[in-house]
């Protein structure tokens, strides 16, 4: 009686263990709607700056360094800290101001509920006009999508900075510099 009892179970474990491994394999598999692009370890800190733009500063100088432009920010004394924005559709700005040379400010509200990698999109442009002082560049490609990360906003282009296409949006970016 038992032997039939553990056969009629069979059957159900095996079912069961299959539902559970398709499941691992599909949740492993699954890719994320919004990848995330991170700094390692942040090994350097930078006085001035407010803590949570550290890795988009480490980030960006990295950047620079893997296209051959060296970006020492902490050298250049380039600030950053949060504020809200009064201005209508402003998400971060660039001063060069006696006041705050070159000082770098993120609207708060943005930043609490931006991704990362629209994060890193408005901390590179404003370090676009801080240190590399490019300004801004509307134009297009084919589609209509922004060719820079360095396009104002009030233009016609569509931003398009996505993981895809994020490497060659920092290759435009970068190329001023070299």
């Amino acid at each position: 009686m038992q032997l039939k009892a553990n056969y009629r179970m069979q059957p159900r474990l095996v079912t069961l263990i299959t539902l559970i491994f398709i499941m691992t394999i599909s949740f492993q598999c699954k890719k994320s709607d919004q990848a995330i692009v991170t700094s390692p370890t942040i090994d350097t800190s930078f006085p001035n700056v407010d803590q949570a733009l550290w890795p988009y500063f480490q980030r960006f100088e990295e950047e620079a360094s893997t296209r051959g432009v060296v970006a020492d920010l902490v050298a250049q004394a380039i600030s950053g800290i949060f504020a809200d924005i009064p201005t209508a559709n402003v998400i971060g700005q660039c001063n060069y101001n006696s006041n705050a040379p070159e000082q770098v400010t993120i609207d708060t509200p943005f930043w609490r509920t931006a991704s990362d990698l629209g994060k890193e999109f408005v901390v590179f442009h404003e370090l676009g006009h801080c240190f590399l002082h490019r300004s801004h560049l509307e134009d297009t490609d084919a589609n209509g999508y922004c060719k820079s990360l360095m396009r104002s906003g009030t233009g016609t282009c569509r931003d398009h900075y996505t993981i895809n296409t994020r490497k060659a949006y920092l290759d435009e970016l970068f190329s001023i510099k070299q």
